[in-house]
């Protein structure tokens, strides 16, 4: 059985796009792989948010992921900060990563143009941090979106590093996994793109039925086909791509149909679309407002997650201590 990892961001909340995409998968790898998914809040303090908020958000993220699909039953679920094997590793690896080779990361050239009044060492850490995340339980394999290739592929480099350094086989080359041609893509409400929080385009699993019609009611659109059969432009595509997915095939072939006849009103069309979308949407709200508010579950869940977590996370330090000549008297 192989070992997945992925890292689960607490500043965000979780949209359709998430939910059929990236998470549709994990909840399915959970039973066929040994998985360990953690909330990053370590981190997110590269950009020092809010005490408050920070912690509002970590829950958040739990809440909405356990809602969604994942089972700390099965899979490994536990906050980073809970662990604290990752601050060692990660001070273990950072002796053998360079200066120059942290500071050329696009991410942290992006950051630091971004954010001239905030360049934290942490900051120009990130990858050490990430790689300690992934080689803490030598993951074999770990999902990410095209922001985090350069960051895996210097987790392989400080991996591959290590090994020759101390002449072992010891950490992985840890793989990408982006799940190939399962991965379901769910495009944005304004017509442009993926669905994502810095878009603004986005349907939150949180969001309320009103503010969901709301959302898909300003779907941007055009005035209609003027001819049987023309091609979709790239806002009407979208819509139909995210009605594919919620809607019954009933539906979406009846609006096909009136689209292709040049008969369809996108007024009809929207209101069928977000009602669906709500028909969705609707049960994993009601499981989130009730995990968030469940203060014993949570902690049972994240106290188990960390215990487990520990336990893997020890196996590894104790190999990295040995090798790196840090041994007992």
């Amino acid at each position: 059985m192989d070992t997945v990892l992925s890292g689960i961001r607490p500043t965000g909340r979780l949209h359709l796009g998430n939910y059929f995409g990236a998470l549709k998968n994990f909840v399915k790898m959970q039973h066929e792989n040994r998985c360990f998914f953690f909330i990053a809040d370590y981190h997110s303090l590269t950009t020092h948010p809010d005490p408050v908020h920070l912690h509002d958000n970590v829950r958040n993220a739990l809440s909405e992921y356990l809602a969604a699909g994942l089972d700390p039953e099965v899979a490994t679920i536990y906050i980073q900060s809970d662990v604290p094997q990752v601050a060692e590793l990660s001070l273990l690896l950072s002796m053998h990563a360079y200066v120059g080779e942290l500071e050329r990361t696009a991410s942290f050239k992006d950051k630091i143009r971004k954010h001239p009044d905030n360049i934290n060492a942490g900051l120009l850490n990130y990858p050490v941090l990430m790689a300690a995340d992934i080689l803490l339980h030598r993951a074999k394999y770990v999902p990410v979106g095209k922001d985090q290739e350069q960051h895996l592929e210097m987790t392989r480099r400080f991996a591959r590093r290590f090994n020759q350094i101390y002449n072992v086989d010891f950490l992985p080359e840890s793989e990408p996994y982006n799940f190939g041609h399962e991965l379901i893509k769910i495009p944005g409400l304004d017509g442009n793109g993926k669905m994502g929080k810095s878009e603004g385009n986005g349907i939150f699993l949180a969001d309320t039925d009103d503010a969901i019609r709301k959302k898909v009611m300003r779907a941007v659109t055009d005035s209609g086909p003027t001819v049987p059969n023309q091609q979709m432009p790239e806002p009407i595509a979208n819509i139909f791509t995210i009605m594919k997915v919620v809607s019954s095939a009933d539906t979406y072939d009846h609006f096909l149909a009136a689209y292709n006849d040049c008969s369809i009103r996108y007024g009809d069309l929207k209101k069928q679309l977000a009602e669906d979308i709500i028909q969705v949407v609707a049960p994993i709200r009601a499981r989130i407002e009730d995990i968030r508010s469940n203060e014993a579950y949570l902690h049972k869940v994240v106290t188990e997650g960390a215990e487990r977590a520990r336990a893997s996370a020890d196996a590894t330090i104790k190999g990295v201590r040995e090798i790196m000549g840090i041994k007992p008297f």
